[in-house]
């Protein structure tokens, strides 16, 4: 029998799962901060565009689902965390809407801006989308200035809806990056770790995947090797920061009375006692720098993305399990620890959790049909020829 618990433990499962598949395809991103950088002819930059414009979408709709999943299955963090921390949440929907605006009229006829502006867009959207998401995950092992009150369930006396949680300061979420409100300086720094090293990231898994898909451009390719080094480097770096300075802090454990407390090395002993997860976190490390090592001293070798992409939706699918999983408070409140979120105690109901369990079989046949859109689109490299042939190239 498929127990309540089960359920809980299976949606959190699938929650990482998109997170991991979100910060693959943030790769779209990455790219989009270096089409000035990285080309140095319109012909070149115009293929950059075209390159990464025939994947934005999956990166907005993995985004959405990953947001709507989240809604469905742990109604209390949505709330609490959309609802709260809604100034980093809209800048970061900001910078997708531009995205969305820049990719559809910078060729259009009638241009008013010019296409410099609607690339600086694109800019905006890959700073700003990857930063603040990897800083606002980082809340995660952080925790955030929240308080969560149940009892305002039975308050109607105002005649509103109940507001059962609230942020802590008036900066709603900037206190993820800034020392403001009752955020702290460690905290920010070790939050902004985990963004920048998401910025580089996403930066590294483009300069593969520009590898992978570039052909007829010997200049611009010649280009890639080195941009590789300047962001496989730094985000390495970052990274190592993150993984190593939450491993030896303080973490949030929830004991047998249900009482949220702070615990040494509580992310460490996580994966410690869950040794499948700790496989799995190795394995997408080796794979995430597998892909980069390759690319980097072996000429011949274009498929370092692919290598370097799943290991990255394993590794992060890893860090969010470890963040949930072994009586973890995911969404931890640094204002008040007993108001902290679990997969328990934020989850919906049995009812739903189960319903929602047959809609998720459907999981499988999504996929294959993402996969089978995504080999469509790329069955040859991409050149100027094809982009100036196209009518409805970007």
């Amino acid at each position: 029998m498929i127990t309540y618990e089960f359920l809980q433990q299976y949606w959190w499962f699938l929650v990482s799962l998109l997170g991991g598949l979100l910060a693959f395809l943030l790769f779209v991103q990455g790219g989009q901060s270096m089409i000035f950088s990285l080309s140095k002819t319109e012909e070149e930059k115009r293929l950059l565009v075209n390159v990464l414009g025939r994947k934005w979408e999956f990166t907005f709709t993995t985004l959405v689902t990953f947001g709507g999943a989240f809604f469905a299955s742990f109604p209390l963090f949505y709330s609490t965390s959309f609802g709260g921390a809604y100034f980093v949440w809209m800048a970061i929907l900001l910078g997708f809407v531009l995205q969305a605006v820049a990719y559809e009229f910078q060729n259009k006829a009638g241009n008013l801006f010019g296409v410099k502006t609607y690339r600086t867009f694109l800019f905006v959207n890959g700073l700003l989308a990857t930063v603040l998401i990897g800083a606002a995950i980082a809340t995660f092992f952080t925790g955030s200035d929240f308080y969560v009150n149940k009892t305002n369930l039975t308050n109607l006396d105002d005649g509103f809806m109940p507001v059962i949680s609230a942020w802590g300061s008036g900066w709603h979420g900037l206190d993820a990056a800034l020392p403001v409100g009752n955020g702290t300086l460690l905290a920010c720094l070790r939050n902004l770790s985990l963004g920048i090293a998401v910025f580089f990231l996403a930066r590294t898994l483009a300069t593969l995947y520009f590898v992978n898909r570039v052909s007829g451009q010997p200049a611009l390719e010649a280009r890639f090797k080195k941009t590789l080094w300047v962001n496989a480097v730094p985000f390495v770096g970052f990274f190592l920061v993150f993984v190593i300075w939450t491993l030896l802090s303080k973490g949030y454990n929830v004991n047998e009375q249900g009482i949220v407390e702070l615990l040494q090395y509580k992310y460490f002993f996580n994966l410690i006692e869950m040794p499948v997860v700790l496989i799995l976190f190795l394995l997408g490390v080796v794979a995430v720098l597998y892909g980069i090592i390759a690319t980097l001293f072996c000429d011949q070798f274009k498929k370092g993305i692919w290598f370097s992409g799943i290991g990255t939706v394993v590794t992060v699918l890893s860090l969010l399990l470890i963040a949930g999983y072994n009586h973890t408070a995911f969404y931890p409140s640094s204002t008040d620890l007993q108001s902290s979120l679990t997969i328990y105690n934020a989850s919906s109901s049995l009812y739903t959790l189960k319903a929602m369990s047959w809609v998720s079989l459907l999981i499988p046949f999504v996929l294959a049909y993402i996969v089978y859109a995504w080999w469509s689109l790329e069955k040859k490299p991409a050149t100027l020829k094809d982009i100036f042939d196209d009518g409805h190239a970007y």
